[in-house]
């Protein structure tokens, strides 16, 4: 492909190549090739495009299955990609479908395979044709529930035995896009005053939550958000922003934010709480630091970071007790799905109880840095209960001094935690459980 004038359904088949058949997160495959884009338009058509492809991966598949004689395989995946950007631009994009047609065929040329433009253009063509009756086809009894919720088999047997009157509306909210939320720095502004900011700016938003989340009704650049340079806002999801508030940190204490990065849970509690004696952030990847060190900086915040495995404190750790510790456990991101779609096709069923046991070891091994008397916030951004309630309820059973404080009315010993589900109140799925170490 030359690098002048790149066609974006070219760059969308090889961001989905990338990830469906060499296993990369969309973060690692698509910045890529948004970078050789000219225009935020077209950055933001790839992202979309790459987005909704993924989230309907198993209902592409299944149209082309009826549409190809011959699977495309070997160098001629990337067509196959190609085919699948097509026929989601004909089925979910407001892109007229003669352009959509016309810039998808000619991205086979972009691919290096122009014998194809003649079978690209019929498969597309034949789509159109036959749209009604593959719909038709595709809602059918007969159709598996995984092609029909476009979710992998084994992630929805795992959702219909957790949730079983809530798993079809799960998947349903798994395949939606995510709103943009937005956290006002309540160290410089009140979230009611920074509502009407986005309003005097013409940023339509819905009135803040009672723990300051703002959600957009349609998402912006962030250069566009009033102060975002001078760190008056971030853009940070709903249900993580629970965080800072359970943990109630109190001025002069010691607070670690372990797994921190990118920092946006370390950077609300440094918020809310301008005058701890330390607030330490670790995380295990040196590379993802530096998105904690810019969130401080550009917030004008400080925090001691540290690059550390969580697992083995032994390694970075002072001596010096903590009084609050939030363990944002390393999970399946089950609850994120919306966000990062490409989740559905990297995680694997057997990755659940490898996940399991890292979060019982990190969880052991943060326990011993907590003082008497102190609080462990155990949160993650999956759904799954093997990661979640089950994790803590096995916690609590097998540490003698750990006793769980109630979050809510529904958090008990028995289902021990706080379960946000995916398009509750508009968040993210995420849970949270808060754990107090008895004095001795």
């Amino acid at each position: 492909m030359t690098t002048a004038n790149p066609n974006i359904r070219a760059l969308a088949a090889q961001v989905l190549f990338q990830v469906v058949d060499k296993g990369q997160s969309l973060t690692q495959a698509l910045p890529p090739q948004q970078s050789r884009l000219q225009d935020g338009r077209d950055k933001a058509l790839l992202q979309q495009l790459c987005y909704g492809v993924l989230r309907q991966l198993p209902t592409l598949e299944f149209f082309l299955n009826q549409l190809l004689e011959k699977k495309l395989t070997g160098k001629l995946r990337t067509v196959h990609f190609l085919l699948m950007v097509g026929v989601y631009q004909l089925i979910a994009s407001r892109i007229p479908a003669h352009a959509a047609v016309a810039e998808t065929v000619a991205a086979a040329v972009k691919l290096k395979q122009p014998r194809l433009k003649g079978l690209v253009n019929a498969i597309l063509r034949n789509f159109q044709r036959q749209q009604q009756a593959l719909e038709t086809a595709l809602a059918s009894n007969e159709t598996a529930d995984a092609i029909k919720h476009d979710h992998p088999g084994w992630l929805l047997n795992r959702l219909k035995r957790a949730y079983p009157d809530q798993w079809q509306q799960i998947a349903r909210a798994n395949n939606q896009a995510a709103p943009m939320w937005l956290r006002p720095n309540q160290a410089k502004v009140a979230p009611q005053a920074y509502q009407q900011l986005l309003l005097d700016a013409e940023i339509p938003c819905q009135p803040a939550q009672p723990h300051g989340a703002i959600c957009l009704d349609s998402a912006v650049d962030v250069q566009k958000l009033p102060g975002f340079s001078d760190g008056l806002v971030s853009v940070q999801d709903g249900a993580p922003q629970f965080a800072a508030s359970l943990m109630a940190g109190q001025a002069g204490e010691q607070i670690l934010d372990a797994c921190a990065a990118p920092g946006g849970k370390t950077a609300h509690i440094a918020e809310m709480v301008p005058d701890l004696k330390q607030l330490v952030a670790v995380d295990i990847e040196e590379s993802r630091l530096k998105r904690v060190h810019e969130n401080l900086a550009r917030l004008s915040l400080n925090a001691t970071v540290i690059c550390g495995d969580a697992a083995n404190p032994d390694a970075w750790w002072s001596g010096d007790q903590f009084d609050r510790i939030l363990l944002d456990a390393p999970c399946s991101a089950t609850g994120v799905i919306r966000r990062h779609p490409d989740i559905k096709w990297l995680r694997r069923n057997d990755d659940i109880a490898k996940l399991a046991t890292l979060q019982a070891e990190i969880l052991s091994a943060m326990w011993k840095l907590l003082k008497p008397g102190g609080t462990l916030l155990y949160a993650t951004c999956s759904i799954l209960p093997e990661e979640n309630s089950e994790q803590v309820k096995r916690f609590l059973h097998t540490q003698a001094d750990a006793e769980l404080l109630n979050i809510n009315d529904r958090d008990n010993v028995d289902t021990p935690g706080w379960q946000i589900l995916p398009g509750e109140q508009q968040m993210d799925g995420f849970y949270y459980a808060l754990l107090r170490k008895q004095l001795n």
